[in-house]
């Protein structure tokens, strides 16, 4: 599997941004997909994801606040933040393991077996 982000950048708090991760080579019939976000020196945190059936979780961090989407074609996924918060800066990474998604949306972190991860793109929200 191979996954590619793009949308990260600088924004004010209070704004928001549009995250997008195109993915490629998937092998099994279905997949959990969704993001994880990294400050430097902190572990990886889960963020949202999305089963091929279209539910979604999210952490309480970011529940109400961002939403999760994939198109019809289910080749690109996105992530909506709204309401950006100076804490919501970090490095956002596309991830993505074989099977449902556990509803705990930790784990994309690694829990999982055979979980792949993007390059990353890194959002900043400050004024």
């Amino acid at each position: 599997v191979q996954l590619v982000e793009s949308g990260g950048g600088l924004v004010e708090p209070g704004g928001s941004l549009r995250l997008s991760c195109v993915g490629s080579g998937y092998e099994y019939g279905s997949y959990c997909l969704g993001w994880v976000r990294q400050v430097p020196g902190q572990e990886r945190e889960g963020v949202a994801s999305i089963d091929t059936d279209g539910t979604s979780r999210y952490s309480d961090t970011v529940k109400g606040r961002f939403t999760v989407s994939q198109d019809n074609a289910k080749t690109t996924m996105y992530l909506q933040m709204n309401s950006l918060k100076p804490e919501d800066t970090a490095m956002y990474y596309c991830a993505s393991h074989p099977g449902q998604c556990l509803d705990s949306v930790q784990d994309l972190t690694g829990l999982m077996p055979k979980t792949t991860w993007g390059q990353g793109t890194q959002v900043t929200v400050s004024s």
